[in-house]
């Protein structure tokens, strides 16, 4: 009786490994993203073009209290922390494309290969929706010119 409930055991065990081992490779898949040229991804979102001009001092003024307000909980503008710091964004990263993770992190994260790479980078760790509109991440973004 006890070779015999020792038996099934081990016929469980072997057969919860084999099943948690399925599906391996396709995960493998999945983790494969596609390297882009940051300097020209715009993002996933509803920003396609943007044209940046002379810095607006008013616009940078209004978007630090929106940073301060809504992104220093997980970003600090030179050091690493939850998410990457935002100094020097506009020499890694279109404007567009800063302005889409801004309004549309989670699409983002799904869709798009920067995106998907930071978030690996960043221990799996998404940006949270903040409801930020089109324009308030417009005045974020002109923030981060002043940086």
């Amino acid at each position: 009786m006890i070779i015999k409930r020792f038996q099934q055991l081990l016929a469980l065990c072997c057969m919860g490994l084999f099943l948690a081992n399925c599906g391996g490779g396709k995960q493998e898949a999945e983790d494969e993203i596609p390297d882009v040229d940051p300097m020209t991804n715009l993002g996933i979102g509803p920003v396609k073009s943007l044209e940046l001009g002379e810095l607006d001092q008013t616009m940078a003024d209004e978007g630090k209290k929106l940073y301060d307000a809504k992104c220093t909980a997980c970003h600090n503008i030179k050091t690493k922390m939850i998410g990457p710091p935002q100094a020097g964004v506009l020499d890694r990263r279109t404007p567009e494309w800063v302005m889409n993770m801004i309004i549309n992190p989670s699409e983002m994260i799904k869709k798009d290969p920067t995106a998907r790479h930071l978030l690996k980078e960043y221990n799996n760790v998404p940006m949270t929706e903040q409801g930020v509109t089109e324009e308030e991440a417009r005045k974020i973004l002109e923030y981060f010119r002043t940086m």
